[in-house]
C-alpha cells in the first residue's frame, strides 16, 4: 500500500469510526424501540393481521380498535379508568414531590441529631422488597376503613415513603452553594421560606425528575390498585385492560393494544415535553453528588 493510500485511510478513519458508532447506536435504539412500533402500528390492525405479520406497518389501518376498545366490554368507558387513573396519579406525585423536598432538605441543611444513622434506614427502605410490606399496609388500611378508595395509593405518599427520591434530592441540594441560603436568613427569612423561595426554584430539575418519575410508575402501577380497589367503577387504566382481558373468550387485542396506546401518550407528552429538565436532574444528582 502506498504513502498516499495510508494517508487518505486515515483522514477518513474518524468518519469511518463515527459511521460505525452512529450506526450500532441507531440499530441498538431500533430494537429497543421495536416493541412501541409494534403497538402503534398493532392499534390499526385487525386481530388476524396481528398474529399474521410480525411488521409494525399495518398493510390495511383500521381504527377499529380504537373506536370499540374505547366503548371497553364493560358498562363504563375508557375515559372513566382513565379519570380514575388520574384521580390516583396527580395526588400520588404531588404529595410525593413535597414530602421528598422537606426530607431531603432536613437531611441536606439541618444538623439533626442522629442524621446519619435516619439516613441509612432511610436508604434501607430503598433495598427493602415491597411485597414484605403488602399483607401488614391492607391490614392497617382495613382497620382504617380505607378499602376500596383511593387513599391507600396516595395517602402514604404524603410521609415520604420513597427512599429512591428523597436521595435523589439530597444529592442534588449537596452540589448547591449555601451562600443564597444564608443571604436569605440573614434578610429574616425562615426556613420554609428559604426552601420555597430560594431552594425549590434552583432544584426544580431535580424536583420534575421525581414528578416524571412517579407520574410514569403510578400509571404503569397494577399490583397495588388490585388489593386495594374491588370495586370496577374505580378501576384504573391497568386493572381495565386486564379485565378486558379475562372477560373475553376471544380476546381483540387491537382493542387492548389501541387502548395501551392512549394509556401511554400521557407519559410519552410528559417526557418530551419536560425532557431537557429530566436529563439535567437526574445527571446532576448523579455526577455532583
Amino acid at each position: 500500500m502506498s504513502t498516499a493510500s495510508v494517508h487518505g485511510w486515515r483522514r477518513h478513519l474518524p468518519l469511518i469510526n463515527a459511521f460505525i458508532r452512529y450506526g450500532l447506536l441507531i440499530g441498538i435504539g431500533f430494537l429497543m424501540l421495536y416493541p412501541l412500533f409494534w403497538m402503534i402500528g398493532g392499534a390499526f390492525k385487525n386481530n388476524h393481521e396481528i398474529f399474521a405479520s410480525p411488521g409494525f406497518i399495518p398493510a390495511h389501518p383500521t381504527t377499529d380498535g380504537f373506536t370499540k376498545g374505547w366503548k371497553t366490554s364493560t358498562e363504563y368507558t375508557f375515559a372513566t379508568y382513565l379519570l380514575n387513573t388520574m384521580k390516583i396519579v396527580i395526588p400520588k406525585v404531588i404529595l410525593t414531590v413535597i414530602s421528598s423536598v422537606i426530607v431531603a432538605y432536613g437531611f441536606a441543611r439541618f444538623a439533626i441529631p442522629g442524621r446519619k444513622l435516619l439516613f441509612a434506614l432511610l436508604m434501607a427502605t430503598v433495598l427493602l422488597p415491597k411485597s414484605v410490606l403488602l399483607i401488614p399496609q391492607y391490614l392497617m388500611f382495613r382497620e382504617f376503613g380505607w378499602l376500596d378508595t383511593y387513599l391507600p395509593l396516595y395517602i402514604p405518599q404524603a410521609f415520604a415513603v420513597e427512599g429512591f427520591f428523597v436521595f435523589l434530592i439530597i444529592q442534588f441540594m449537596r452540589s448547591l452553594p449555601v451562600d443564597m441560603e444564608e443571604a436569605a436568613v440573614m434578610d429574616g427569612c425562615n426556613s420554609f421560606q428559604v426552601l420555597t423561595l430560594i431552594v425549590c426554584p434552583v432544584i426544580l430539575p431535580a424536583i420534575i425528575s421525581v414528578a416524571l418519575f412517579q407520574f410514569m410508575w403510578s400509571m404503569n402501577d397494577f399490583l397495588q390498585p388490585l388489593i386495594y380497589l374491588s370495586s370496577v367503577e374505580k378501576y384504573p387504566v391497568a386493572l381495565a385492560l386486564k379485565m378486558s382481558i379475562d372477560v373475553t373468550e376471544a380476546t381483540s387485542w387491537n382493542e387492548i393494544l389501541a387502548m395501551s396506546v392512549i394509556a401511554l401518550a400521557p407519559s410519552l407528552i410528559l417526557f418530551f415535553v419536560a425532557q431537557k429538565y429530566f436529563v439535567e436532574g437526574v445527571t446532576s444528582g448523579a455526577v455532583k453528588g
